[in-house]
């Protein structure tokens, strides 16, 4: 059992929360500019440029910005916390076990709440979205290429379609400029959409599967240069119609 923290103890304690809450106080008084908006900030009329790099370094640096002056929020209410338990008599003890926390660590980390063997996951994210535990796993992992079993849409497939659009790759960006294809710039770019075997992107029937035709595409083309199929063999539809009497 830990032994009960002393007066003395609890002294040094309150004295090195209290010049943390000084420090803390003057960091967040000076952390002037950050309810400005980026375009306000850097003097820009708008923040939509022709690529994103333009304003990379002015984004990383907000982005630092709030997220130290969000650490210096949460650190700031935690020791007023433990001032307050200060005053209650409850200062010192784990808020999972309830065992009194040891002095070492205290006083290395004075406004801790946890005991060395209950402190949280620090890798564990408390601040994502609701929707993920329904959409688990997120995107990004639900690639399903390597299982033979799965043919459904999945996330890689998704990202395809995003990126048929255009995206920001260029001969600069690639590993050998000198391989680059404008005309397949994203990834699998010739992976068949909607089909398996070429021929099932060309040939098809009517309603009832009577007629059949043959679509010219670009499938229907490279099918034919590659020896693989033959013009004789292809049938157009018969129409019927009625004659009419005069």
């Amino acid at each position: 059992m830990t032994e009960a923290l002393t007066v003395t103890q609890l002294k040094k304690l309150k004295k090195q929360l209290l010049e943390r809450q000084s420090e803390l106080e003057q960091q967040l008084a000076t952390s002037d500019g950050l309810e400005q908006s980026m375009r306000d900030s850097i003097g820009e009329l708008s923040l939509y440029d022709n690529h994103p790099g333009d304003i990379g370094s002015e984004l990383f640096e907000r982005g630092k910005d709030v997220a130290l002056n969000e650490n210096s929020e949460h650190n700031l209410e935690e020791v007023l916390i433990a001032l307050e338990n200060m005053e209650t008599g409850t200062y010192g003890a784990c808020i999972v076990c309830g065992k009194t926390i040891p002095y070492p660590r205290l006083e290395a980390i004075p406004w801790t709440k946890y005991c060395v063997n209950d402190v949280p996951d620090p890798d564990k994210s408390y601040r994502r979205p609701v929707e993920e535990q329904l959409l688990w796993p997120p995107f990004g992992r639900t690639s399903l290429d390597e299982h033979s079993d799965e043919t459904e849409f999945d996330g890689e497939d998704a990202w395809q379609v995003v990126e048929s659009w255009g995206n920001s790759d260029s001969p600069a960006m690639a590993e050998d400029p000198s391989s680059f294809d404008y005309d397949n710039p994203y990834i699998e770019s010739d992976e068949n959409v909607g089909y398996v075997e070429s021929f099932e992107s060309f040939l098809a029937t009517d309603l009832y599967g009577n007629a059949r035709y043959v679509i010219r595409n670009n499938e229907y083309e490279k099918y034919m240069d590659s020896g693989e199929g033959d013009h004789s063999l292809e049938v157009t539809p018969t129409r019927h119609t009625k004659n009419k009497q005069d």
